[in-house]
């Protein structure tokens, strides 16, 4: 699985309805676009009730946003003490991961939606550090914990590239990124406060 995964434990009869309604939700998404992904098309090709998908996903941010946490399936970095294989091996996977027509039309519709809908806002937080998080999980064995700076700072170039420049991640330029975030991970102004720590609880809410 990718860095955009998010493994969802709970009742397997519930899980199974949840992966089933986001596989067809995956399929339909390219073909129809995120203002046709309806509920009711949704629930009509998944054949369950629009009730249920209101049970999993109370808006349809929601349920783009859980399309983006469940990616599609990618080799998953491993845990590990050298913390380039371990970057090199989170920049691989998070291609992967948006490469995927589906993740990434829910990507692009949760951040248009940001400036006016402050839920969308708030889910592209959440997003961000929950992947932080999975990082930081997978750097343990280094002894090193990123901050959300230090965690832009590695994703924000892949990002930049596939969304702006609309150009492949080559193997080559994950390396490069690495090593120019490897340099300058020590470099005091990456080590700044975290977002929770410059603003308030009221101009964001929870974050966690």
């Amino acid at each position: 699985m990718s860095p955009l995964h998010r493994p969802a434990p709970g009742n397997p009869r519930v899980q199974r309805t949840r992966g089933h309604v986001l596989a067809v939700a995956r399929e339909l998404l390219p073909e129809v676009g995120p203002a046709g992904l309806t509920y009711s098309l949704l629930a009509g090709r998944a054949k369950v009730t629009r009730q249920t998908l209101y049970r999993h996903w109370p808006s349809r941010t929601a349920l783009l946003v859980d399309l983006i946490l469940d990616g599609p399936a990618a080799g998953y970095p491993e845990p590990g003490t050298d913390l380039r294989a371990v970057a090199t091996a989170w920049l691989t996977s998070l291609r992967t991961g948006i490469t995927d027509q589906a993740t990434r039309a829910a990507v692009l519709a949760v951040t248009a939606q940001a400036d006016s809908d402050p839920d969308s806002a708030q889910a592209l937080v959440r997003i961000g550090a929950d992947r932080r998080t999975a990082l930081n999980e997978l750097l343990k064995p280094s002894g090193r914990e990123i901050t959300a700076e230090q965690y832009t700072l590695l994703c924000g170039p892949v990002l930049s590239r596939v969304f702006f420049d609309r150009c492949d991640v080559t193997d080559a330029f994950i390396e490069a990124v690495v090593a120019q975030w490897l340099a300058a991970l020590d470099h005091p102004e990456t080590r700044c406060q975290e977002p929770a720590e410059r603003v308030s609880t009221g101009d964001l809410g929870e974050t966690s």
